[in-house]
């Protein structure tokens, strides 16, 4: 299993309508098989932070929907990135 994790920082005033921008990718990538979790959220604390969840069965899952998923301006607004690529070894029950 896959999380890739993090977040991004675009423009404040942009900032809201970025995630709702998003909301196709959102439901492209949480009907896409393989995807068990998928979220890009605003941060209610930061105002240019965005907020960046996924979670994948399979690293070819995760290439399938990289390969299909829509291709937009979306990354030409992100000014700063901090996501990264978790490999899960074993899950447990809290």
């Amino acid at each position: 299993m896959l999380i890739i994790a993090g977040r991004i920082r675009v423009d404040e005033r942009d900032r809201d309508a970025y995630v709702a921008d998003c909301r196709r990718v959102v439901e492209q990538a949480r009907r896409a098989p393989g995807c068990l979790d998928f979220g890009i959220t605003a941060d209610p604390l930061v105002p240019d932070r965005v907020n960046i969840y996924e979670r994948w069965a399979s690293d070819d899952a995760l290439a399938r929907f990289r390969g299909a998923g829509p291709g937009d301006d979306l990354g030409s607004r992100i000014r700063e990135a901090d996501v990264h690529r978790y490999r899960i070894a074993s899950v447990e029950d809290p």
